[in-house]
Parts: C-alpha cells; sequence; structure tokens
C-alpha cells in the first residue's frame, strides 16, 4: 500500500522466461498498477493477460464491493492494458481516461468494442478530481509509444510514470540495486528516445515529486528517487555514467577472442579504471549495450564472415544503432584468415552514429595472434587510454 488512499494491486510474474520475447528476465517482472480510493475511484492501469486472474482478484480485494469510476490507462503496450475491455464491461459505469494517441489503438487491441461514450480523453494539463486526491495529466510522448502519458497526485505528490523509472525483475525479489536492471530497462527500451525523455524531465522538474511510480519495479522514495532522477538526466544525455571500456567480441574459432582478452589485459596494466569483456556470441546482448552506453569507450572486436562481419557484431551495431547511440570513443579489431572485411563494416556502421570517433591503429588479425599483433595491441591501448 502507497498510503491509506493508494493501494497497489499490481502482479509479480514468475514464469516469463522473454520480456517482450527478447529480453531475459531470470528475476520475473512486475506489472504495476495502483486504486486511489476516494470520492471517486480510479484504477490505474491493468495488467498482462497473462497474470489476468491474479490481477482481478487484487482490484476486487482492493474495491470491497465498491465500483470503480475511472480506469487510466496511461500506456497501451499490452502488459498494462490487457483488460481494458473486461473493466468496461464488468463496470458499467466505468469511463476510460486515456490520450487522444491511445484512443486510436483501442481498436487494434479490442476489435469489435464498442467504446462510444465510455472514453474521457485528456491532454498535456488536464485534471481529474477524484475528491480530495486530484491528478494532473504530462503528456509523455515517445517514452516509449506516442500514446504515453503521465499523472501527477497533487495529495500525495505522487509522480504515476508509466513506463519511465521502470525495471526489470519482480517485486518479490527486488533488491536494492535499483540501477543494475532499470538501466538495462532504460537503454534497450527507452534509450533512443533521449531527447523525449529530457523534455519530460523539465516537466518533473516542476513538481514537488515525493514518490515515482513505475509501471514496472519498485515505487521509488527518499534518496532512491533522487538518485533515480540523477541517472535518468545523465542517461538521456546520453552522458557515460562511469569511466572504463567495452570490449565487445565475435569470434568464430577462438582467435579473435584471445586478441579481444589480450586487450583487456593490456589495458588493466596500463591502469584503466575499469575493463570489461564481452563475448556477444554467448553473454546477454541487452547487457552488452547497457555497457556500451555505461561507459565513454568501446572496442569492437570481430570475424570476418562471408565478405562482412560476424552476425553477432553486426546484430550489436545495430542496436546501437536503432537506440540512438552516441558521444562515444570505438577502437577496431578484425580478424581475417584470406581477406579481412570486417573492419570496414564495423567502420562505416560506427561511422554512421552520431558523434563517434574511431581511434587508430585499426588491428589486423591474421587467425591467430602473432608477436607483432601485440605491438599493434599495445599501440592501441594507448590511444584508448591518451
Amino acid at each position: 500500500m502507497m498510503s491509506d488512499t493508494i493501494k497497489y494491486i499490481g502482479v509479480d510474474d514468475l514464469d516469463i522466461d522473454l520480456f517482450e520475447s527478447q529480453y531475459v528476465v531470470p528475476e520475473g517482472m512486475s506489472y504495476n498498477s495502483y486504486l486511489i480510493d476516494d470520492e471517486k475511484i480510479a484504477v490505474l492501469d491493468t495488467a498482462d493477460r497473462r497474470k489476468g486472474e491474479e490481477w482481478k482478484a487484487n482490484l476486487k480485494a482492493a474495491l470491497n464491493g465498491r465500483q470503480p469510476d475511472y480506469l487510466v490507462a496511461h500506456h497501451m503496450e499490452p502488459d498494462h492494458s490487457a483488460l481494458i475491455a473486461w473493466m468496461l464491461e464488468t463496470y458499467p459505469g466505468l469511463q476510460l481516461v486515456c490520450s487522444a494517441q491511445a484512443v486510436k489503438m483501442l481498436s487494434n487491441f479490442f476489435e469489435g468494442f464498442n467504446f462510444e461514450g465510455r472514453v474521457m480523453t485528456v491532454k498535456e494539463g488536464d485534471t481529474l478530481s477524484l475528491g480530495r486526491h486530484e491528478l494532473k495529466f504530462i503528456g509523455a510522448a515517445m517514452i516509449h509509444w506516442p500514446e504515453v502519458i503521465m499523472s501527477y497526485d497533487s495529495l500525495d505528490k505522487v509522480l504515476f510514470s508509466a513506463d519511465a523509472f521502470g525495471k526489470f525483475g519482480a517485486l518479490v525479489n527486488e533488491t536494492d540495486d535499483w540501477a543494475c536492471e532499470a538501466r538495462r530497462y532504460y537503454f534497450n527500451i527507452c534509450g533512443k528516445y533521449g531527447s523525449q525523455v529530457q523534455t519530460v524531465m523539465k516537466k518533473l522538474a516542476a513538481l514537488n515529486v515525493q514518490a515515482i511510480c513505475p509501471l514496472h519495479g519498485p515505487v521509488l522514495k527518499g534518496e532512491p528517487l533522487t538518485a533515480a532522477i540523477k541517472l535518468y538526466d545523465t542517461w538521456s544525455k546520453y552522458e557515460p555514467e562511469s569511466e572504463g571500456i567495452l570490449i565487445a567480441y565475435a569470434s568464430i574459432h577462438g582467435g579473435t577472442a584471445t586478441a579481444a582478452e589480450r586487450l583487456g589485459e593490456i589495458l588493466r596494466e596500463k591502469g584503466a579504471p575499469k575493463v570489461v569483456v564481452s563475448d556477444l556470441s554467448r553473454d546477454d546482448m541487452a547487457e552488452v549495450i547497457e555497457d556500451a552506453f555505461r561507459y565513454p569507450t568501446v572496442v569492437v572486436a570481430a570475424s570476418s564472415y562471408d565478405a562482412g562481419v560476424f552476425p553477432v557484431m553486426h546484430d550489436f551495431l545495430y542496436h546501437l544503432q536503432i537506440k540512438n547511440y552516441q558521444k562515444r570513443r570505438f577502437g577496431i579489431i578484425e580478424n581475417g584468415s584470406w581477406m579481412p572485411t570486417a573492419g570496414k563494416v564495423m567502420r562505416s556502421m560506427i561511422e554512421g552514429l552520431k558523434d563517434c570517433e574511431i581511434v587508430e591503429p585499426l588491428v589486423t588479425i591474421r587467425s591467430r595472434m602473432k608477436a607483432a599483433d601485440e605491438a599493434l595491441l599495445e599501440q592501441l591501448a594507448d590511444s584508448l587510454l591518451s
């Protein structure tokens, strides 16, 4: 329970293997939903259909025989909106509150359902009075869908932030380290939309926010809230969070892996504050993306393949492209047994990123590292640390 009148009715999902069919979530996922109990009762978002029956039970227990007046849909993604039609069918007096863009999406998810007379459209600055509580709506388009709104409860100073400030992991498995899975969540889901996040951050700065209730993850209060806002400001400006170097490699038979690992050793010997070496074929891609955003310098090391680059490296750089990656330094290591092509492909993809510098030399390995390659890795390390 958030307060005497704001109740948590969300659910944990401990059975899910991949969130959005792409992100591993070994600690599960939470689908957060809230009920404000006032003269008028507002339900804030529903849940994923996977946990629908459990959510319905939580709702009915919180209502305790009363009828809800409003269902506020901050975000139309199905893990938060799957039960909208059920709510409107079950509670005939209920009004759905959402943005105009969300109204356009309703038929996408609920074909044939008659929403006529059941929808209240709200926009930036509109308010909804529940009695003592009043919700003020905040436009949050493209964080991370175009229809997203947030709402601010002026009584308890609570921000209902939709997917912003969310994280991977079920609440039952929550730890004190919010940033770890919040960082992976942010860069992989919201990372493309830094400018839009900055716009909303400026709006939030004008409010007295004492608690943030996201659609995934724990309620943020006190020092964790302050730290989260600071991190969101850094992340959405595409600024490095920590000093360090990521070495991401794509190796077929181990030769490229050996070169990547050796460069990591050289960098540590030369005093690099932090070096992370990741195998793109085996490590969690979303976590490597997270580290790419976390640190100011990235080294990409890959084998040539079919006159191009080994596919997992292409996938990694493609992920950076679509997430609007920028303001970083890159080193390149390529490997090729007869005609190295990986470096050319990687350079081209990096040059397509905004404000990214490529550090020389480009190191070329021929199948396995040789004595001469050690000297080139030393040169590259010196350039990366300069």
